[in-house]
């Protein structure tokens, strides 16, 4: 007989597939970023309050999203707890939405709607898009989704089996925390530990996902060997010390060249197209699957 945690992820994820994400006035995570908004904009402006302030802003709602969580693991079984949990877990991860999001730009491209496609792209990257080819709307699309399988999926399904629900809310809350001000420009200093936080959180995550990206790619009719040989090439390409390993494995695996204009190029196949995100998504997804098959295989009980 599975035991209760793994059916709590399966039932989070079955209401994920099937329905995606709740309203935005019920989703937990727009209340973290409430939260992370509200202690912004009381940050000081001068750079080493800033960067000190900057751990508060991360710290504070990540400390009470785990105690949050960790004292819902704690109460005893009842219908109103299962569904409460069920819930927050839904919140921590947006695997339908990410998937659905590439498709949208997909059947945009293959359409020639290149000017939609562009607008579509805006949900998956915080890049500027109106000057990108057809070819670098589909390249942005991929370098999302393999990058977000480790973010939107991979990352909170381990923190939970490991630490619980209390652990699953506290990395999305760092996740989000990092997407809000962890990067250069106005928040270089104030958004430092939230970046670093990040960093530490996604190390183990990112490098599971390429492990990911290579075990699947067999079962989509994708290349193993060049998803592992690109991924071990190529991942220190990027900025990040994270987002390198899942995106430049997909990268190997499809044979393509997933390239963000002046910031790196992983691969040296082909200039990705529409086809490419389908594929891209089959891949992604045969990778959560795995995933979550060998993780939640490692409960206590779940071989019964």
């Amino acid at each position: 007989m599975i035991s209760s945690a793994p059916m709590l992820w399966l039932s989070a994820l079955a209401i994920d597939l099937a329905f995606g994400e709740p309203p935005r006035a019920l989703h937990p995570v727009v209340l973290m970023g409430w939260a992370i908004g509200t202690l912004e904009r009381a940050a000081p402006r001068d750079d080493r309050p800033a960067r000190a302030f900057g751990a508060l802003v991360v710290g504070l709602p990540t400390i009470g999203a785990y105690v949050i969580g960790t004292f819902l693991d704690g109460q005893r079984w009842s219908p109103v707890r299962t569904a409460l949990s069920v819930f927050i877990l839904k919140s921590t991860f947006a695997l339908r939405e990410l998937v659905g999001a590439a498709a949208r730009v997909e059947r945009a491209l293959a359409a020639d709607a290149v000017d939609l496609a562009r607008d579509e792209l805006r949900s998956l990257v915080s890049r500027p898009t109106e000057e990108l080819a057809a070819h670098q709307i589909a390249s942005a699309a991929i370098e999302s989704l393999a990058e977000n399988l480790a973010d939107s999926y991979i990352g909170p399904l381990l923190f939970y089996r490991f630490g619980g629900i209390g652990a699953a809310i506290a990395y999305r809350v760092v996740n989000t925390a990092d997407a809000m001000i962890g990067y250069r420009g106005r928040y270089e200093h104030l958004g430092k530990a939230a970046a670093r936080a990040d960093d530490a959180a996604n190390y183990v995550p990112s490098r599971l996902s390429a492990l990911a990206v290579v075990t699947a790619a067999p079962f989509v009719c994708a290349d193993a060997h060049g998803a592992w040989q690109v991924a071990r090439n190529d991942h220190g390409r990027t900025a990040s010390p994270n987002a390198g390993w899942p995106m430049a494995a997909a990268a190997g695996a499809l044979g393509l060249r997933l390239e963000k204009p002046r910031h790196y190029a992983l691969g040296d196949g082909a200039a990705p197209s529409a086809r490419d995100i389908r594929r891209a998504r089959r891949l992604v997804m045969a990778a959560a699957v795995l995933v979550t098959a060998a993780v939640l295989a490692t409960y206590p009980g779940a071989r019964r």
